[in-house]
């Protein structure tokens, strides 16, 4: 099989906005560690004429055609038939699978209705993928040169019936010369076009591996990417890649792939066996909501005080009243007072605290995304870092939260060394 490939999303909801496509990128990073290359990415409403166009742009540029969706019990779920009449080809009954659903609803004591058969119906001669999670099986039909993959909408049953069935489908088809590699850099505290700019020579004189920026969500991240017959020789050319790039911005690297900021941070408190607490006054207890996202928090975590009035400053956390009068609430001062009050409140190894004007207006004479983040780290020493933060509101504060992690990571990375 050429291995060109194309992802077809059927589904209104996807062009309206009211869900993301993730499927188009589960299935892209899979495909290409199969060494199938994926060229094109289509999305298309519910329409038997607007998907058959789609069908026809795709056969001239793709052998594999993969679709997501439209396998479902409603008229508008019209995929499978749609390529039928594409093909020329039936649609038959699948008896295991609708003994699989029937199944379903006797034990979920639910009716089922008529129409719940139709998710039974395969393409004449196909090779049926078995869904473990839902009632509409998948499908693999071959013909005239073409490759045609029927999946279902949801991930949680698209995603394991391409593990299991699908992907062992289309490894048995193609001839594995190449192999495509990709890892992500995740960076944060520089903005991606001075990244660009730091590692430009990387990226000007780059052929194998690719470096390719992206920015999201306040951080930077850079997706190397190798190709290589090896698989063991296409990592080693990724490892080579990432130790040039770490060379020139090292410092504001922190994680790979998958990783945030808050999961690295989460590991390596656990990692060192410190606890934490945390005083947030205009973070309003995101750093906690953060924290608290992953199992086991409470082996780190021991809780957090949300202090956004001076009263609450001052009498649960110990700022003192001088303190709040001659600098006041937004200031290095406040910053470490509440970092070490939490910390002795708590009981922890470490105390972080966030104070500042997230806006709409200025505060005690302080612009708009003026913030101080305060440190009381395991060995006495209180750290407090100032920072002028642009954006909303919202951005601000989430921000505020980021940079907090980012620099306690650092500072017990430096530590642990």
């Amino acid at each position: 099989m050429n291995k060109n490939a194309e992802i077809i999303a059927v589904g209104s909801e996807l062009l309206l906005g009211q869900i993301c496509n993730t499927n188009a990128q589960f299935l892209s990073k899979e495909l290409a560690q199969l060494g199938i290359n994926v060229y094109f990415h289509t999305v298309v409403g519910d329409n038997a004429d607007r998907l058959k166009h789609a069908i026809e742009i795709a056969k001239k540029r793709s052998n594999l055609i993969i679709f997501t969706g439209g396998l479902g019990p409603t008229k508008d779920d019209l995929t499978k038939e749609t390529i039928a009449s594409i093909l020329g080809k039936k649609l038959v009954m699948d008896e295991e699978a609708l003994f699989s659903i029937k199944e379903y609803f006797q034990k979920t004591k639910r009716v089922m209705t008529e129409n719940n058969k139709k998710q039974a119906l395969v393409l004449e001669g196909s090779h049926v993928l078995p869904n473990d999670y839902g009632m509409a099986p998948g499908m693999v039909v071959e013909e005239a040169g073409y490759t045609y993959m029927l999946l279902p909408g949801p991930p949680k049953e698209l995603q394991p019936m391409f593990l299991s069935y699908g992907k062992l489908s289309l490894a048995s088809k193609v001839d594995v010369s190449e192999h495509i590699i990709s890892r992500v850099l995740r960076f944060f505290g520089i903005g991606e076009s001075q990244l660009e700019t730091e590692i430009e020579s990387l990226i000007d004189s780059q052929t194998n591996p690719t470096i390719a920026p992206l920015a999201g969500d306040h951080e930077v991240t850079l997706r190397i990417t190798a190709k290589h017959q090896s698989i063991d020789k296409a990592n080693e050319l990724l490892n080579n890649t990432e130790k040039d790039i770490l060379s020139i911005v090292g410092e504001f690297h922190y994680g790979y792939n998958d990783d945030t900021i808050f999961s690295v941070l989460f590991q390596k408190l656990k990692q060192l066996n410190v606890s934490i607490s945390s005083a947030e006054s205009l973070t309003g207890g995101m750093f906690g909501e953060e924290i608290t996202q992953f199992s086991g928090a409470s082996s780190i975590f021991d809780g957090a005080v949300v202090c956004y009035t001076n009263e609450v400053k001052e009498k649960v956390l110990g700022v003192s009243s001088n303190v709040l009068s001659e600098y006041g609430a937004v200031s290095e001062q406040c910053a470490s007072s509440l970092a070490n009050g939490i910390k002795s409140l708590m009981n922890t190894d470490i105390g972080i605290s966030f104070t500042g004007v997230a806006g709409p207006s200025d505060l005690e004479g302080k612009p708009v995304g003026t913030v101080f983040i305060g440190m009381s780290l395991p060995d006495g020493k209180t750290i407090v870092k100032q920072l002028n933060i642009p954006g909303t509101r919202e951005g601000i504060r989430i921000r505020t939260v980021k940079y907090g992690c980012f620099y306690l990571l650092k500072e017990l990375m430096h530590r642990n060394a």
